[in-house]
């Protein structure tokens, strides 16, 4: 049995090689795909596309923040570089706004220095073999940590759901037994009916009056969707006893369970039923929003 996991989850993981500490964070929330975003100093964006397969081998579903970051241990290791030719488009960019909008103070160098990678620290020795087995160990451990805090919520998602599916299938057996009677209950309701339009003196045709049950007892029988109902939810305990990537599934099944008990509400028309109709759809409904953060 694989575990549940959800999709909404956070990890950190950080590596520290003497030289350098990198800190990985990964924030995850629920989404119908594999939806990644990823950010890291820009001298490290040469690793990205190994950090989205890091993701992959581990995530199947959900939208993925990560957040990448390095702090150097000694100065020797490090060089602030600037970056001229950057430098020089934001100032080129902020002359054109000032000449625009008629606008007469000057740029300072405090407020370009203050822009994005104009100026940006590069190790000494720019590594980039080091730089990845070390982003790598970072990643590793905020994907386990990750990993493990969606598994914990998946248990628990699961336990609410098969806490839901025992109310459910109670509530069924209740239907099972009301919808015994249904059928005698017209029959003498509208033998009772008949009566009182037409009085007693009026003989009723003994087989108009058993064409008339025949036909209702065929439009309410709803045995073949309490027989499928149960079915689906059989299945649903069965999808979350394999476990793994099951989201999809979950949500399938919950829409057909939706179908049969929306069919069973209409074709019986009494009270009883009609309020154990909406108690289940309610409970189907909260199983719904759980599975949706189901991977």
């Amino acid at each position: 049995m694989a575990n549940i996991l959800s999709m909404t989850g956070y990890g950190k993981g950080e590596h520290n090689d003497g030289k350098r500490v990198i800190t990985a964070e990964i924030k995850t929330i629920n989404n119908r795909y594999c939806d990644i975003s990823v950010k890291t100093p820009r001298h490290l964006r040469f690793f990205e596309d190994n950090i989205r397969k890091i993701l992959k081998n581990s995530i199947q579903r959900g939208r993925i923040d990560v957040y990448i970051s390095i702090d150097y241990l000694s100065e020797s290791d490090t060089v602030i570089v600037p970056n001229l030719c950057l430098a020089k488009q934001y100032k080129d960019a902020i002359d054109e706004i000032k000449n625009e909008l008629n606008i007469s103070s000057n740029v300072s160098l405090d407020t370009i220095i203050r822009f994005q990678d104009v100026l940006m620290a590069k190790e000494d020795t720019d590594d980039e073999e080091e730089l990845k087995t070390c982003v790598e160990a970072a990643m590793n451990n905020a994907v386990k940590n990750l990993i493990a805090m969606r598994a914990a919520e998946g248990k628990q998602l699961e336990a609410d759901i098969r806490s839901s599916m025992e109310k459910i299938l109670l509530l069924m057996e209740e239907i099972s037994k009301n919808s015994l009677t249904v059928v005698e209950d017209y029959k003498v309701k509208f033998e009772a009916r008949i009566k009182e339009l037409l009085g007693n003196n009026h003989e009723l045709d003994e087989n108009r009056l058993y064409n008339e049950i025949v036909i209702y007892a065929d439009k309410s029988d709803i045995n073949e969707e309490i027989v499928r109902f149960k079915s689906h939810m059989c299945q649903l305990g069965d999808v979350l006893e394999i476990g793994g990537t099951i989201g999809r599934k979950l949500d399938f099944i919950i829409q057909e369970s939706n179908r049969e008990i929306n069919t069973i509400g209409s074709k019986i028309g009494r009270l009883e039923i009609i309020q154990i109709v909406v108690e289940i759809k309610n409970l189907l409904e909260k199983i719904r929003e759980q599975v949706q953060n189901i991977e």
